[in-house]
């Protein structure tokens, strides 16, 4: 058996490979054309809530980017949505400046560095003019030094905060709809005013100048609101007397006072299943406008869950154990996919362990960014990986606080599992593999050490709170 095989069963490499920045700076040269980048994360989609694997769900789109791209079959998040986002941004994880933990929820005080090197800075240095964030940007709302324009987009079109309502875009009480630094007053659907910037930007875009767009949709997250014709899809009488239950975030109807009270059993699946249905219908729009632009040779799109489902709230999760909120496979392992025509042949299931770090030195090398930007990536380029050019590390990858997972192994507090073979996370191995608990372990303290403060604003804390509109103070 030779090193490289050895280091692969037994999930023993050194952490100094975690930690070389060489995959990163292996970068092709400047492309002849560089691709269009559209990026999709979804909010809360669980991993049995596609169709492809085997829901009853129907997201014919979401699948057919599936089968037209690489199925990322092993692709980590965090178990909560603001750290995901950040390390998606940076290339680096959250932990390092204070975003590991939690949401950045309304009354929160920090949020995403200024100093921090983000994906579309990069590409703004590579030369890419647009550079638009739509949608759900849950990175800091305390002050204007964390707003979207402040770390590299053109434009920003969407929301501060989650849990908004798809209908009247209120959080909290107040507005929180905006383009730019200023309110909106679209009406319509979130889900549908989001997908529907995406293809008005993908449609007038200049064939002769890339674009990136990043689209968060709030989909399928609480509040559980949908239309009246995806409900009906699903089998949801509107006629039905509901519950008198009225916990926030459970299956709300359209068209009453806020949206309808609150049902429970089988009317939380049915609204869930038709939020995330109308989420697909607009995949399949923007997918549309790609061919219809004849863009779609040379466009990377890149879909997956920002972390796994809350069952309470209608996701499913299974097989995968544990949910939302925990680093079990169920939190943090999530549907994810990437389709490039031009370089990466299409058809296939990638199992390689990846996750949301990887994608900044993935695109860097796909745009042929090639500078030192005097920022350590925790991300590495997957790109060879993805092409069949080149073998994955097997490497460390910070699930939390409690987990680290290599290729073969996992380690979640004291418990270990072989989950290249046992992804369910049914048996503890930990027993018959002390040298491995000793070794992962030792990379969980070493990613603990990482940690960093939290970037937070300097501004005093205002006594009247939210801003009218969510109009962020300037800093």
């Amino acid at each position: 058996m030779n090193r490289r095989t050895f280091l692969a069963k037994t999930g023993l490499v050194s952490l100094s490979l975690f930690l070389t920045p060489d995959l990163n700076a292996s970068v092709p040269s400047q492309p002849d054309h560089r691709p269009n980048i559209v990026y999709i994360i979804a909010d809360d989609l669980g991993w049995h809530d596609v169709g492809f694997h085997g829901s009853d769900i129907r997201t014919p789109n979401i699948d057919k980017l599936g089968k037209e791209g690489i199925i990322l079959d092993r692709f980590y998040v965090c178990p909560v949505c603001s750290p995901t986002r950040a390390g998606v941004m940076t290339g680096r994880y959250p932990l390092r400046y204070g975003m590991q933990d939690g949401v950045v929820n309304p009354r929160k005080r920090h949020g995403l560095p200024p100093d921090e090197w983000t994906l579309p800075q990069m590409l703004e240095k590579c030369g890419y003019k647009q550079r638009t964030m739509i949608g759900k940007w849950h990175l800091g709302l305390a002050s204007t030094k964390f707003h979207p324009l402040q770390h590299g987009f053109t434009a920003f079109y969407g929301h501060y905060n989650g849990a908004l309502d798809y209908f009247s875009h209120v959080r909290a009480g107040q507005l929180d709809w905006h383009r730019d630094y200023n309110a909106s007053y679209d009406k319509g659907y979130s889900t549908d005013l989001l997908g529907g910037e995406a293809v008005r930007l993908i449609r007038d875009s200049d064939p002769n100048d890339p674009f990136y767009i990043h689209l968060c949709f709030n989909a399928p997250h609480s509040p559980l609101q949908a239309k009246q014709e995806d409900l009906a899809e699903y089998g949801f009488d509107p006629d039905e007397p509901l519950s008198q239950n009225t916990d926030a975030g459970l299956g709300a109807r359209e068209g009453a006072s806020n949206y309808g009270k609150q049902g429970r059993g089988n009317t939380i699946r049915q609204t869930y299943s038709a939020i995330t249905t109308a989420m697909d219908r607009q995949v399949g729009e923007i997918l549309k406008a790609i061919d219809e632009k004849g863009i779609c040779e040379n466009t990377i799109v890149i879909f997956h869950s920002d972390n796994g489902a809350d069952p309470k709230q209608g996701g499913n999760n299974q097989p995968l154990r544990g949910n939302k909120f925990t680093t079990w496979e169920g939190g943090v392992r999530v549907v994810a996919m990437i389709r490039w025509p031009k370089q990466l042949q299409g058809g296939r299931t990638c199992h390689n362990m990846m996750g949301y770090i990887d994608m900044w030195p993935t695109l860097a090398a796909a745009v042929g960014y090639t500078d030192n930007d005097g920022k350590r990536r925790d991300g590495i380029n997957m790109l060879g990986v993805l092409k069949g050019e080149k073998e994955a590390p097997d490497r460390p990858f910070h699930l939390g606080r409690d987990a680290v997972a290599t290729q073969d192994w996992k380690l979640v507090k004291d418990e270990l599992f072989a989950i290249s073979n046992d992804p369910h996370e049914k048996t503890n191995v930990a027993e018959q593999h002390p040298e491995i608990v000793k070794k992962l372990s030792a990379y969980r303290d070493e990613f603990i050490k990482m940690e960093g403060p939290a970037c937070k604003t300097s501004l005093p804390k205002p006594t009247d709170w939210p801003p009218k509109e969510w109009k962020i103070p300037q800093e």
